[in-house]
């Protein structure tokens, strides 16, 4: 664009000014190109680029208001600063108004310097403008302008391209040219149309995982905190504060991560952090509490939508998980959970009808495990289902199957995802946005049409006060009206829109790069096995079935894409807690038997050190030699049940049976009822002593000479007994035989306290030497 300053007053002759209107025309020539110009330049690239219109930074504070009407003042200030290392003199401040812009691929072009933009367009001049003299190196200059609309020279609605400029002298050009200019644009809508365009925003509540699948051994199972961030997030001030705070007031749709709501609950109680190898108290319950208390006021009578619990990453598992058994099958109760969890705590019923794959791309795959938990309708983006069109259609589009693709504005939906700290960025986005949902209007004025806008899932708070500020701007509702989600799902189709689901080829390679491995889904059922068969020998599974499966569709989330060593880090911490738990329950190790006899018993310990029961174990011991060692009679394996209070250990005895000299190993193992090795198995040895011909040959002399002293001794009480009776009779005869060495007094002797050697199994007392 050329420089149209009024030179006659300056006494410069003819040929002087035409060259400086030329030099200023090729300066100027890229003025309407785009919306940031040299400000947004590193400051090597500053250094280098210090010449002609990157001279001079241009960066707004303040442009009132976005959109204006009739009869406003428009408002403009901001900061100039000379990037080059000499002075620039004679500087001046001017505000420009260049032509409308005729669609939205214009206004992209318009931002990307796009020279079919570039016109020739003079500064307001006159009263509007500031004059700064000189500008020093690297010294910020302030500005401010006001002009009342009526003086920009607007004409027919639609959007204008709006350029501050400062011109000036340089050492190397000593005349007026550029030096400096920032570009945006000027929404024009003083009226309000006939057909406004139906905006639903979705306004996401989605954080990263906190909670650990470990919980205190108290009865209330006090959770525990990987860290604790999410206090600083939910802190006045913090992400989600805002995130509250601002869509309060917005007509928005919310959505919202069930994860998030149960880890603010559980920190509203009393909860743990991780620090180090121990735990240490959390104190952030009041920021939980108030955070929790806005957000249930923030979303009565508001659409609700709910993610699956944990917010799993639907891409992932249509091209990775799909390959593991039992993946898929952990998006069905992570639905079910979100459900619950939003009504318990906010007490209102969520709409789990609509899923949300990363950046809304998508394919058939992706489509097909997004509606397998009962979703029929999934949230895409336009440059994932493509249009061919001349205009913006519908965003509700049958894909087949009953499905609903609900296609968001890749436009308005990215217009927020850079740096929003500055309020340089965040003018020139919220000016974009704007200016791209007039051009959607303008497109079809007669034809009202239903759009949707996606943002990112975790706005920073910088980007979340930036999207508000473009909504606000469109609360005149001038050119738009507000709409929910449900509304936008349900509204007539355009016959001319795609609804092509695209191919699996033509999914982002970016964002496949980013997603989890077949390896990660195969850990994930690896510790998902052993929580079943954990939980299957426990008297109260429910106590680590919530905490784990929680855990386990935390492992799954998409907030671990591009984060993979801490995605692997939360899933073996997950693993490792779950196998410390497992193996509480646990065979006592024993020291080698040695089996003194052809009978004996076998005692093996079972200990659990859990806070609960466990029940439904069986304890099997195995012979490594049945023709040495028999178990339990004549087999090589016995099985006993086990049932164990928490805290205590049980003795199960087998009996054993011995046929031969020598050690035997002997293997004991805990089993679940459906057959499954429980924990590690134990080994021991036990020696056999065989009984020997010898051994059994003196045995036997040893009971015939009982039995002839018993025979001696019957004979012996027989003839005292006969003595007695006469001597009562007191006739004094004697007894024959009698050799008078027996008691007339003494009992008859008990029966013999030893038999011959039973082959029953011992009892419990029977001795085992160890």
């Amino acid at each position: 664009m050329a420089e149209a300053a009024d030179f006659q007053g300056r006494g410069h002759s003819p040929a002087r000014r035409w060259l400086w209107r030329a030099a200023s025309l090729m300066a100027g020539a890229p003025l309407l190109g785009a919306l940031v110009g040299g400000a947004g330049a590193s400051p090597a690239q500053a250094a280098a680029e210090a010449t002609g219109t990157r001279t001079v930074a241009v960066a707004l504070d303040t442009l009132t208001p976005s959109a204006p009407v009739k009869g406003d003042t428009l408002v403009v200030s901001g900061t100039v600063t000379n990037r080059s290392k000499s002075a620039v003199t004679e500087a001046r401040v001017d505000l420009r108004v260049g032509p409308p812009l005729s669609g939205r691929t214009a206004i992209d072009d318009a931002a990307e310097r796009s020279p079919d933009t570039a016109a020739e367009v003079p500064p307001l001049g006159g009263a509007y403008k500031v004059d700064l003299a000189k500008l020093a190196p690297g010294v910020p200059y302030t500005f401010s302008l006001s002009v009342p609309v009526g003086k920009l020279g607007l004409g027919e609605d639609g959007v204008y391209q709006l350029g501050v400029s400062v011109s000036g002298d340089t050492v190397d050009a000593p005349y007026e040219h550029v030096v400096g200019v920032q570009r945006t644009f000027l929404p024009w809508q003083p009226e309000a149309t006939g057909k406004k365009t139906q905006i639903t925003y979705l306004w996401p509540l989605i954080s990263t995982t906190r909670m650990s699948a470990q919980t205190g051994s108290d009865d209330q199972q006090t959770p525990v905190f990987e860290n604790d961030d999410l206090a600083g997030e939910l802190a006045p001030g913090g992400r989600l504060d805002q995130m509250v705070s601002l869509g309060n007031q917005l007509p928005v749709t919310w959505v919202i991560d069930p994860d998030l709501l149960a880890s603010a609950d559980a920190m509203a109680g009393n909860y743990r952090v991780r620090s180090g190898k121990t735990t240490v108290p959390g104190k952030s319950q009041s920021v939980a509490r108030q955070w929790l208390n806005s957000l249930e006021k923030a979303v009565q009578d508001r659409k609700v939508v709910a993610l699956p619990f944990a917010d799993p990453d639907l891409a992932s598992l249509a091209h990775r998980g799909k390959n593991v058994s039992g993946s898929l099958s952990q998006l069905q109760p992570a639905t079910d959970a979100a459900v619950s969890t939003v009504d318990t705590i906010l007490h209102v019923k969520p709409s789990v009808d609509f899923a949300w794959p990363v950046n809304g791309a998508i394919d058939p795959s992706i489509v097909d495990v997004a509606t397998s938990a009962g979703a029929h309708k999934v949230i895409t983006r336009s440059d994932s289902l493509q249009d061919n069109l001349s205009y913006t259609p519908t965003a509700a589009r049958p894909i087949g199957g009953g499905t609903t693709a609900v296609v968001a504005d890749t436009r308005l939906s990215t217009a927020f995802q850079g740096d929003m700290t500055s309020a340089d960025d965040s003018i020139l986005a919220v000016q974009k946005f704007l200016a791209q949902s007039l051009a959607v209007t303008l497109q079809q004025p007669g034809n009202q049409r239903s759009i949707v806008v996606a943002p990112q899932r975790m706005p920073t708070v910088a980007q979340a006060q930036s999207m508000a500020h473009a909504l606000r701007g469109l609360d005149a509702e001038r050119w738009t009206q507000p709409s929910d989600l449900p509304a936008a799902a349900a509204a007539k189709p355009d016959p001319d829109a795609n609804t092509k689901v695209p191919g699996s080829s033509r999914y982002p390679k970016k964002l496949r790069n980013q997603e989890l491995s077949t390896q990660a889904f195969q850990e994930i059922r690896t510790t998902q096995d052993a929580l079943d068969k954990f939980k299957a020998v426990l008297s109260l599974p429910d106590r680590v079935d919530a905490p784990f499966s929680n855990a386990i569709n935390r492992a799954l989330s998409t907030s671990w894409r591009g984060d993979r060593t801490d995605a692997e880090q939360y899933r073996r911490s997950v693993d490792t807690y779950l196998k410390t738990l497992t193996d509480e329950v646990q065979l006592v190790p024993k020291s080698d038997l040695t089996l003194s006899g052809r009978s004996a018993t076998i005692p093996v310990t079972v200990q659990n050190n859990l806070l609960q029961g466990v029940d439904h174990l069986m304890l099997r011991l195995e012979s490594g030699q049945p023709t040495r060692l028999k178990i339990d009679g004549s087999k090589d394996v016995a099985e006993q049940p086990i049932k164990i209070d928490g805290g205590h250990s049980q003795s199960v005895k087998f009996s054993a049976a011995g046929n031969a000299n020598g050690r035997v190993e002997v293997t004991a193992q805990l089993y679940t009822v459906d057959g499954k090795p429980y924990g590690k198995s134990m080994r021991f040895n036990v020696k056999v002593s065989e009984v020997t011909p010898t051994v059994l040959l003196v045995m036997a002399a040893g009971v015939l000479l009982l039995a002839l002293a018993g025979v001696k001794m019957y004979s012996q009480r027989k003839r005292a007994a006969a003595r007695k009776a006469a001597a009562v009779a007191g006739d004094g005869a004697s007894v024959p035989g009698d050799d008078g060495d027996a008691d007339p007094g003494q009992r008859s002797d008990p029966t013999p306290d030893t038999g011959p050697e039973s082959a029953s199994p011992s009892d419990t007392g029977e001795k085992v030497d160890r």
